[in-house]
């Protein structure tokens, strides 16, 4: 196992598409157990896959990483312009014995593999070129494959699922440098790991199979190994393996819905992992109490009514200035245009009466259009409701009434109170219409708010807006 004097984890995703949230899940892990031991965090982008890994695939993932606020040390390191380092360590290992030249065609692999399953034996490619003479070897391409054990088992020791015995009788002599010169990916992954200094190999448990392989390498080598640690997948709220059918497999499907990047990574830490009951915490506690003894071994499920019921609880506790800071990041993910200086001013004064019970940045943004809008205010259906000739008549006066009071909250309310009352109606009546003259909207912060925050000036030019609409 390897020293944990000098805490090194890593991810590394293969920019084939978007990043996933199980990856998202997978960096934060990495992340947090690095950061609350003093340790490092590195990427490594695994483009081997030349075909599908692509410029914007690798921006994608960055931007992911990013949006996320998990930051790494150092530069990101790409598997593909490694390869001659990979090829190097094939090649040593070729010359230490623990590998051979492997000349079988395709064809005789496919001819042997036929005739076991004729056979009903098992189809694991037993190379006989595994012990041939090297004075035999043809002058024709070969492929370098692992001179694994036959006997025995290999166990590996995992943080998460415990000891895990795989019988060697199992294994092949896997491929790792290809016929053309080119390393595999279970070459290239502990190649990497080992040079990057990596002390725990934190991932998901589809990568368990492959540890088994892995290990051999590093056995092989006389490298130390890393701390395995394969963390359960995540599923869908239907219980079955994540899909864009049963729940957002992107990361960047969150930050478009507007789940702010903090509530995420609160999220995200407590899908599979646990501390106490502990349900809701800062990076700080997060940092703090993140320990590999906390990772369940089932799979976790996603659960959009926790993750929103988080987000509202981060939501009420961000300071402004950064939550300002999401909704410009998140009005730019969706296309939608930057706020204007006296917008973002505006919305600043009314974070006070925005948060409570927003779950998410566009549930800000919609409790605080009465902020963004500029006149003329359109009104929604209910809103043109409320605004009949009546409520007109009275929002006329009102913006006489307005003109010199106090602004101030008890002011505003003993003014508005007074004005409904003279027209024998409880303030709840006056309400609706005042919140259609004010925000267009039927559901809003309290009329008293949004004119605290608007102003003096901007509400009696509504108001005469709203009391002059035809019907």
């Amino acid at each position: 196992m390897a020293d944990s004097s000098q805490i090194v984890t890593r991810i590394a995703p293969s920019p084939t598409g978007i990043m996933h949230i199980g990856t998202a899940r997978t960096a934060l892990f990495n992340w947090l157990f690095a950061r609350g031991r003093g340790g490092k965090f590195l990427l490594r982008i695994e483009d081997t896959d030349r075909a599908r890994s692509t410029p914007e695939a690798t921006e994608a993932i960055l931007d992911g990483m990013r949006w996320l606020g998990l930051d790494w040390d150092g530069e990101a390191v790409s598997q593909f312009e490694r390869a001659p380092r990979h090829a190097e360590v094939a090649r040593e290992m070729l010359a230490r014995g623990h590998a051979y030249k492997c000349f079988a065609t395709q064809d005789e692999i496919e001819a042997y593999r036929e005739a076991a399953r004729t056979a009903n034996r098992s189809t694991l490619y037993l190379s006989p070129w595994r012990d041939a003479d090297p004075a035999t070897h043809p002058d024709a391409p070969y492929v370098i494959r692992l001179r694994a054990p036959r006997d025995g088992a290999t166990v590996i020791q995992d943080a998460v699922q415990g000891s895990v015995t795989f019988r060697n009788d199992q294994l092949d002599d896997m491929v790792m440098l290809r016929s053309d010169g080119t390393p595999t990916y279970m070459l290239a992954v502990v190649v990497d790991d080992h040079d990057m200094g990596v002390t725990h190999a934190i991932r998901g448990d589809d990568h368990l199979n492959n540890a088994a392989r892995q290990a051999q390498i590093y056995r092989a080598m006389d490298w130390l190994e890393p701390v395995w640690a394969h963390i359960p997948l995540i599923h869908g709220e239907d219980g079955k393996k994540l899909s864009k059918r049963n729940g957002a497999t992107g990361v960047m499907d969150y930050a478009r819905m507007g789940i702010p990047a903090a509530a995420m990574r609160n999220y995200l830490a407590r899908l599979g992992w646990s501390h106490g009951d502990d349900e809701l915490f800062i990076d700080e506690q997060a940092i703090a109490w993140f320990d590999l003894s906390g990772i369940g071994r089932a799979p976790a499920r996603l659960d959009m009514k926790k993750l929103e019921s988080v987000s509202g609880w981060h939501i009420a506790r961000m300071e402004d200035a950064e939550l300002m800071a999401e909704i410009e990041r998140y009005l730019a993910f969706t296309g939608q245009a930057p706020l204007s200086r006296a917008q973002h001013d505006l919305m600043v004064a009314a974070m006070y009466c925005l948060k409570d019970r927003a779950k998410s940045l566009p549930d800000l943004l919609e409790k605080g259009q009465f902020a963004l809008a500029c006149r003329p205010l359109q009104p929604d259906e209910k809103a043109r409701a409320a605004l009949d000739p009546v409520s007109r008549g009275i929002l006329h006066e009102l913006t006489a009434q307005l003109q010199n009071v106090s602004w101030s909250k008890d002011t505003l309310e003993a003014t508005l109170t007074l004005a409904a009352e003279a027209h024998g109606l409880k303030f709840g009546k006056l309400a609706g219409p005042l919140r259609a003259a004010l925000a267009g909207r039927s559901v809003t912060p309290s009329v008293f708010d949004m004119m605290l925050v608007i102003g003096r000036e901007e509400t009696l030019a509504r108001l005469a807006e709203a009391a002059s609409r035809d019907g």
